[in-house]
């Protein structure tokens, strides 16, 4: 379906998609050993004492608040908003002066916005003043512009759709026209539920799932580096 091109935004040429949707920690930048520490600690300070390896399995991709009854099951402790206020402050202040952006994803997203204009767009599952700091930080949000959405300000966040049917419905496309980069499975879940063509990226390492679980979870495509991303969304490399 072509989007109503009254906006003044018609849908690029010689493109796959009407659209891009980049989910932003783990895909534009490598937030999620520096959360998932503070996480770790806070989580121990309440008894519960998790390797790193397996805090960032239960953890990543999701919202921590909506883990309480997993938590209050290990702790005993039910969080309330006082412990996620705490939570969000510490984490904040550690991103802001270590978060970096993943290799390469700057000349990847120079690519995109040549090919696809404003019709790309960060959809996060994380609250916004973490994901402007973090695009702020690194230098990424000059690619953007207004043009970020938070699924904490959504009745449901990843892994449901709303954060990415949202993105896709401002910007005037069909979201089964869109392509979704992912690499965390409530994001991969998100983009499938919503229709649209993801792609998992899976860098390896301790806070990457496998290609083969993001494929099982409905990823079209799974690649190991960001460079090969431009290819992948038939677009050349500035």
């Amino acid at each position: 379906m072509s989007p109503d091109v009254s906006d003044g935004l018609p849908t690029p040429p010689s493109t796959p998609f009407e659209a891009v949707l980049f989910d932003c920690d783990g895909v534009l930048v490598d937030s999620e050993p520096i959360t998932n520490e503070v996480l770790r600690v806070m989580l121990g300070d309440l008894g519960w004492h998790l390797e790193p390896e397996e805090s960032m399995r239960r953890f990543i991709g999701v919202a921590v608040a909506d883990q309480a009854d997993l938590i209050e099951q290990h702790t005993g402790v039910r969080i309330d908003d006082a412990w996620i206020a705490e939570f969000r402050r510490r984490r904040s202040e550690q991103l802001a002066v270590r978060v970096q952006a993943v290799d390469g994803v700057a000349e990847v997203l120079a690519a995109v916005a040549d090919a696809y204009g404003e019709r790309i767009a960060c959809a996060s599952g994380a609250d916004r003043p973490k994901v402007q700091l973090q695009l702020d930080t690194t230098g990424l949000a000059r690619w953007f512009g207004d043009r970020l959405f938070s699924g904490l300000e959504l009745p449901r966040t990843k892994p449901a759709p709303d954060v990415y049917l949202q993105a896709a419905q401002v910007l005037g496309v069909d979201p089964r026209r869109c392509a979704v980069v992912e690499d965390s499975p409530a994001g991969v879940r998100a983009g499938v539920a919503a229709g649209a063509t993801v792609f998992g990226y899976c860098p390896g390492g301790p806070a990457s799932s496998t290609p083969e679980a993001l494929r099982a979870l409905g990823a079209s495509t799974t690649f190991s580096a960001m460079h090969e991303l431009p290819a992948l969304l038939g677009v050349a490399r500035g």
